[in-house]
């Protein structure tokens, strides 16, 4: 009986000792909001597009060399990746910055549709709270293992073009991953949660055609226009939808069709994405994309090529370690809307059909399993199949807001933004001092890992061995 209350009594103090170290690390980015929320909305007034996240990248590395941090800039041949390296030793823990943003979606921090003059791009995913808070992450974790002198080794990934530019794919495919031993990540949303599941695996790229340009009413008889193959491959792909499984999603944008009514157009592009939670049918469905392209070429006496652009696998999910997020998560809690902040959600939610209760914000949702995707793509999906991943997402934006949209753009720019992201920069915190306390989380982790993926499993990348598209939004 003695013995029983004397293991009750460590397993108590154990606990207890653990909650505190956690209570220390969270405080420690409390204490610097002011600089993360500066720097958040820095990223998000540059507002650069992927591959050319120039000044966000240099923002942020600055930020972590401030802190301690070596830098190795430039990695796998994309200018604005780079990974940030403390400590020594096992494990080596990463966690995942993100820093691009959307064309087409500019807006001011207000809760009407207002695009800002002159500006094209906007973070309408979050992005600029994404590298933020996973940087103050790392920060805090790596003062913590100086303080505590434990071994052990945090990396931030700085990772560019997440949309649509796969440029964690090519830090993968390089090996930059390495000998990594867990991967912990967030994202931007409307609600706080880890429920876990997969994404959706991805290929993308332009398809461009070359005709013959003439007077479009003096001699049209001389032309081939590039603009009526992209409509005739785009019409095959519309016919196409009914005969691919239900699961897949084709989506397409002409970026260029033409410069004038008059001028049968020489050159045409059209930009395709295919999903499917399957990436051997998004391999397949591509191919039959590919054959309306050259369907298209021949039959309007033009000649095609086809760039491929992005390609990102589904998403291996870790329960083990989304347990460890999710467990954090309910630790540090949500937040709660200032008057300021529910008079701008509740201007927002006008915007909406539906809304969910603005004080959806302080909740966390229920912590479960979402097989087949989210319905959304994430290079994170090839980490992920290399080393154990999990990540969350925290309410950055108004409850009921959808991705990509203005009302996203808008709210990432103000204080809503700012408690979200410290919401997610101390649940990665939480979880990378849990891992780095308790060696069973990566055993487990990667005992889950490999039965997951397979004992055959090999890596292949969707992209093949082509280089960065770093002119891929020009």
């Amino acid at each position: 009986m003695k013995r029983s209350v004397f293991l009750l009594f460590v397993l108590i103090a154990t606990f207890s000792w653990g909650q505190t170290t956690k209570q220390a690390v969270i405080k420690s980015i409390d204490d610097k909001n002011e600089l993360y929320s500066t720097t958040a909305k820095k990223i998000w007034d540059f507002a650069e597009v992927g591959y050319q996240e120039e000044k966000s990248s240099a923002l942020l590395q600055q930020t972590l060399k401030d802190a301690g941090f070596s830098i190795e800039a430039g990695v796998a041949g994309e200018p604005t990746a780079f990974i940030a390296t403390a400590g020594s030793g096992k494990p080596i823990i990463a966690v995942l910055g993100e820093f691009d943003a959307l064309p087409g979606v500019s807006q001011e921090a207000v809760p009407e549709l207002k695009p800002i003059v002159g500006q094209k791009a906007g973070h309408a995913c979050g992005h600029h709270l994404f590298g933020t808070a996973s940087a103050a992450a790392a920060i805090a974790v790596k003062n913590w293992l100086v303080a505590t002198k434990k071994s052990g080794t945090i990396k931030f990934y700085g990772c560019p073009a997440e949309e649509g530019g796969s440029g964690k794919v090519y830090m993968v495919r390089d090996g930059f991953f390495k000998n990594v031993d867990l991967v912990f990540h967030w994202h931007p949303g409307a609600t706080n949660s880890a429920a876990f599941g997969s994404a959706l695996a991805n290929k993308s790229g332009k398809f461009r055609f070359y005709g013959v340009a003439s007077h479009a009413a003096g001699s049209p008889e001389r032309g081939r226009s590039a603009l009526d193959a992209v409509e005739a491959m785009n019409n095959m792909v519309n016919m196409l939808r009914e005969h691919v499984s239900e699961k897949t999603r084709i989506h397409y944008v002409i970026t260029r069709g033409g410069e004038a009514p008059n001028v049968v157009p020489a050159f045409a592009e059209v930009y395709y994405y295919v999903r499917h939670p399957n990436r051997e049918e998004v391999k397949s469905v591509w191919e039959r994309v590919t054959q309306g392209a050259q369907g298209a070429a021949i039959g309007t006496g033009t000649r095609y090529e086809v760039e491929l652009t992005g390609g990102t696998y589904d998403l291996l999910y870790n329960e083990t370690l989304a347990k460890v997020v999710n467990t954090n998560l309910q630790l540090v809690g949500g937040y709660t809307l200032s008057d300021s902040e529910k008079e701008f959600a509740t201007k927002i939610q006008q915007t909406f059909s539906s809304p969910p209760p603005i004080t959806a914000t302080s909740t966390i949702e229920k912590f479960e399993v979402r097989e087949g995707g989210a319905g959304g793509s994430t290079d994170v999906g090839d980490v992920s199949w290399i080393v154990p991943t999990a990540g969350l997402s925290t309410a950055t934006w108004v409850p009921g807001t959808a991705a990509h949209s203005w009302q996203a753009v808008a709210a990432g720019g103000t204080s809503i933004g700012s408690k979200g992201m410290m919401v997610a920069a101390k649940t990665l915190a939480a979880s990378m001092v849990d891992a780095f306390t308790d060696p069973k989380i990566t055993e487990e982790a990667w005992l889950e890992f490999k039965k997951r993926a397979g004992e055959k499993f090999v890596y292949e990348p969707l992209l093949g061995d082509r280089k960065p598209a770093l002119d891929y939004r020009k």
